[in-house]
């Protein structure tokens, strides 16, 4: 691929990805406030729901990738990705107030995400391929931007949803995506030379039924272990123990020179996993702390200035990526052109360092507070080093597997990797219900304020704990990696 075409192939992937994020995120700002406030669910079995909803969201581009791999091609199949998670959301709005509805709609939305999600970043892998420092800038520029397309939709969804009603809300989400897919098939000629070796096959009308007819049976299994708590855990566990289960098996039929390069992918996808417990806290707890515990009017010396809701505090984390990535590049590049790149292992490290002052800002912010509300400053200060840890971790969890990973599975490994960051989210929503309360209890608000510091104590702990834990680690994983070059040599 010539040096000249990479740059408008990313941008189109880029501008469907910023759309794509645009409905997820808007939809994520309010679909746990709905469950609590429209249907009447209680913190546990809400935050549960989220936890299944989100590991099945991650455990779906497995197959998604498998597809892009195999069957359709990752191009064509993150476009089909595109329209069915914008019928979810629409699907969600015009069927909005009960919750067999929801089931099914948050079961479409999963199978969508399971198209879309590996196959976008897989195409950025394709784009950039063989080039490790564009690709580390090139996925770093990639999470920034699509921030843009959450930051909009975290702000606006919900006003929307405080105007409108849910309905609108959720409708609002699919709009947005539509709006991207429409942009991809405009510009769709800049991608025509990019893609796996599917997408320049044409696809068999079997197969094309198949796939169809498999996206409907998955979609109505998600369906019921939505409506049944009992069987939640268990298929979330089993879908973490088949995927280790499977990366031992690719391991094992790994060529000698590749188990080095394999070795440091799954060291580092575990640490992004638990990186993820950290994030749920953000769409659980911290979302719930909000509406119970901060204060919603922003002032400054006496004046005010503006107010919140308590899903759009969550706006605060691709503000500060946003913010936070043109620094992070132009440090890469300035430590790239002196020889003196920070290793992946060695961001994370950073990164875990920058989670755990957060939980300690919002743990102290509860133990400190003169009143049963915080100031909402406490919020907006202290998603800062919870947004740059997600930077230095989450955005270079895929550039690891771009760069660990051979080329034949690099989407089917993209796909595990989603799916062990789901069964992350829902350990963390099991971490978040430490601090669930029953709504019916009627607990005031200095109750939930000790309950909320407890939680965040706790979490600033283990951040703390893996961060030291991952520093002692790094000379082993620098020795793994000085084996890897070699063994590409």
């Amino acid at each position: 691929m010539c040096p000249e075409s990479r740059g408008p192939a990313f941008h189109v992937v880029l501008a469907i990805e910023i759309w794509e994020r645009f409905g997820f995120y808007g939809m994520q700002a309010i679909l746990l406030l709905y469950m609590i406030q429209k249907l009447g669910l209680q913190d546990m079995q809400a935050n549960m729901l989220w936890g299944s909803f989100a590991a099945m969201t991650y455990a779906a581009p497995v197959a998604g990738g498998w597809l892009g791999d195999r069957v359709l091609g990752s191009r064509r199949t993150m476009v089909v990705g595109g329209i069915v998670l914008a019928s979810g959301y629409l699907l969600l709005g015009m069927l909005v107030g009960t919750t067999q509805a929801l089931f099914v709609n948050m079961a479409v939305i999963a199978v969508g995400n399971g198209l879309f999600k590996p196959n976008s970043c897989n195409m950025v892998n394709i784009i950039y391929r063989g080039q490790d420092q564009k690709l580390d800038v090139a996925f770093t520029i990639y999470y920034m931007s699509v921030n843009i397309g959450s930051t909009f939709s975290l702000f606006l969804v919900p006003l929307v949803q405080q105007s409108y009603g849910w309905g609108a809300a959720f409708i609002f989400c699919g709009l947005g995506l539509l709006l991207g897919v429409g942009g991809y098939f405009i510009r769709r000629r800049r991608l025509a030379a990019i893609g796996t070796v599917s997408d320049f096959r044409p696809v068999p009308w079997r197969h094309g039924l198949l796939v169809a007819g498999g996206a409907v049976a998955v979609t109505a299994l998600m369906a019921l272990v939505f409506a049944s708590a009992s069987i939640q855990g268990v298929l979330v566990v089993a879908s973490g123990i088949t995927i280790i289960l499977a990366w031992a098996v690719v391991y094992a039929r790994a060529a000698v020179h590749e188990r080095t390069g394999l070795r440091i992918m799954y060291l580092l996808t575990f640490q992004v996993a638990l990186y993820f417990v950290f994030y749920q806290q953000m769409v659980t707890s911290l979302t719930l702390f909000a509406l119970r515990n901060v204060n919603k009017d922003f002032t400054l010396w006496g004046l005010h200035l503006f107010s919140m809701s308590a899903g759009q505090f969550q706006v605060f984390n691709p503000v500060w990526i946003m913010l936070g990535t043109p620094m992070l590049i132009a440090a890469y590049n300035w430590l790239g052109r002196r020889d003196a790149d920070i290793s992946i292992a060695g961001k994370f490290v950073i990164g875990f360092f920058c989670v755990t002052l957060s939980f300690l800002a919002w743990w102290l912010s509860t133990v400190l507070s003169s009143s049963d509300h915080v100031s909402p400053w406490v919020m907006l200060f202290g998603y800062g080093p919870l947004s740059i840890g997600e930077l230095m971790i989450n955005s270079l969890g895929l550039a690891a597997i771009a760069r660990y990973v051979p080329v034949r599975i690099s989407a089917f490994m993209a796909g595990c990797y989603y799916v062990l960051v789901g069964f992350a989210m829902y350990v963390g929503s099991i971490v978040a219900n430490m601090a669930a309360v029953d709504n019916a209890a009627g607990l005031d608000a200095a109750r939930t304020l000790v309950i909320y510091g407890s939680l965040f104590r706790t979490l600033a702990f283990m951040a703390g704990g893996a961060t030291v834990m991952f520093a002692l680690l790094l000379p082993m994983v620098r020795r793994w990696e000085g084996a890897n070059a070699m063994a590409e040599r």
